[in-house]
């Protein structure tokens, strides 16, 4: 089978209500990043020196050597910036990203996020790179990384974020059985689920644009006005738009620095000068999420089996299977686990065919309120469908008038007249009759054609939860 795993399509254009509690129209949630400690030098066992996100913009790696520079920037944030901006932030619910043997080196601020009641989330065992990591040694280090943080913290991480990671990455996480969410996605303002085989996870995710370590990019912010207009902005938009979440992403050797810090007090009082401002931290955003949205499972298009696909989705063109079979041939992916997204699938291997298989498409379509449907030979969904629009309860004339017009028609085109009932009602029917009898045989199969597509729409909205 070909099979495009990256869900493209999310929540689509109606995402769900977030109900954010206290009714709240936004959801604005603060990650501290606390790596120092834990970054890439030969002291921990690394081969080389860090290079990423410092004041060294562009730096490389010195391999065997310390890299005194480097250091001491990342020295900063633990033995400055950290308490600058625990300070700051004392009096609100932050989750700090703590990797693993960082927070081992740093007892006095562990005890200081504990005092202010902070959520440690994990952020790996160093921070280190992990895209050529062999899977085996991530899930060593991943394993290794929870049981150092419940021994530094007392208690496990029900948070994982990698931040440098791997393909593998949020699929081992989610195997743990661990975590509670995992923030290795940067693809929606809400929280989402995810599926790896039996392990259902909760992804909450991240940001890298309302993200200090623009500082430490090209063409990044080069000032905190930079930085405080783009939180702004992003704040008026999910708030404006309402039930989203804001993520802002923080370091202590960046945005611990006095010249950067001040736009960050300022953006957090912009925020607490508006009502319906929830601040929380991932792990309770996490919890409301999976209370107010448990995930549920079904058995989605694109990873069912060839003969199971058919014979679900076989009828959904009126009796054409042949159009499902193509369509289980298509890369299928998430976006076509809904119903416009399989509508799309079997539109294609339908528009595809040729006249004469679109031909026999529009003849297994049968007449309405016709032979089949007096003597109770119509399909399930044909049945419900005449009877959504009352054609199983004509008056004698109805029938007549009806029958008339389904005569004048097959006469004039050669197939039935086909139309998507639920659209309509018997009086908006019989006006289409008269309408679609003007037209020439072309445009009445291309009609005919769009009202087999509408039908098989309305069916699979019938048989998959969006």
């Amino acid at each position: 089978m070909q099979r495009y795993p990256r869900d493209m399509t999310g929540y689509g254009a109606h995402p769900p209500a977030a109900n954010w509690p206290g009714a709240a129209r936004i959801a604005v949630q603060i990650v501290l990043n606390y790596e120092e400690g834990g970054e890439n030098n030969i002291l921990h066992g690394d081969p080389a020196s860090e290079a990423f996100l410092s004041e060294i913009v562009g730096a490389a790696a010195w391999p065997g050597q310390r890299h005194w520079n480097m250091e001491s920037i990342y020295e900063y944030g633990a033995r400055a910036g950290f308490w600058r901006l625990h300070r700051m932030l004392a009096g609100l619910p932050v989750t700090v990203y703590g990797v693993a043997t960082a927070l081992a080196r740093a007892p006095e601020q562990v005890a200081a996020m504990q005092a202010a009641g902070w959520e440690i989330a994990s952020h790996g065992l160093k921070w280190i790179e992990y895209k050529d990591t062999p899977e085996d040694v991530e899930r060593a280090d991943m394993a290794e990384a929870i049981r150092l943080h419940t021994e530094v913290t007392g208690s496990p991480p029900r948070g994982w974020y990698t931040g440098r990671c791997s393909v593998n990455t949020v699929r081992l996480a989610a195997e743990t059985g661990q975590f509670a969410y995992v923030a290795d996605s940067y693809a929606d303002d809400l929280p989402y689920w995810v599926e790896f085989g039996r392990h259902d996870q909760l992804i909450v995710p991240y940001t890298l644009d309302a993200n200090d370590m623009r500082f430490a990019t090209p063409q990044g912010f080069n000032a905190g006005a930079q930085f405080l207009d783009y939180l702004k902005a992003s704040f008026d938009t999910l708030y404006r738009e309402g039930g989203r979440m804001m993520s802002i992403g923080l370091h202590c050797r960046l945005i611990g620095r006095p010249g950067r810090a001040e736009a960050l007090r300022q953006f957090i009082d912009y925020a607490q000068n508006h009502e319906g401002v929830w601040f929380a931290t991932r792990e309770q955003i996490a919890d409301h999420w999976a209370a107010q949205h448990p995930h549920q499972r079904f058995d989605r298009p694109s990873q069912i089996d060839c003969d199971s696909f058919v014979a679900t989705y076989g009828g959904v063109f009126e009796h054409s299977p042949w159009i499902a079979k193509g369509a289980h041939r298509l890369e299928l992916g998430p976006a076509h686990d809904t119903a416009i997204g399989l509508h799309n699938a079997l539109c294609r291997v339908f528009r595809s065919a040729g006249d004469d298989a679109r031909l026999d498409v529009l003849n297994a379509h049968p007449d309405l309120a016709g032979k089949l449907a007096a003597a109770k030979r119509l399909t399930a969904d044909s049945t419900a469908e005449q009877a959504s629009a009352g054609l199983d309860a004509l008056t004698d004339a109805e029938r007549t008038a009806f029958e008339a017009q389904n005569a004048a028609y097959t006469a004039k085109f050669g197939f039935p007249f086909i139309i998507a009932v639920r659209d309509h009602d018997k009086a908006s029917i019989l006006a289409a009759f008269a309408t679609r009898l003007q037209n020439d045989r072309a445009t009445e199969l291309a009609a005919a054609c769009d009202q087999v597509e509408r039908i098989a729409l309305h069916r699979l909205r019938g048989m998959l939860p969006r």
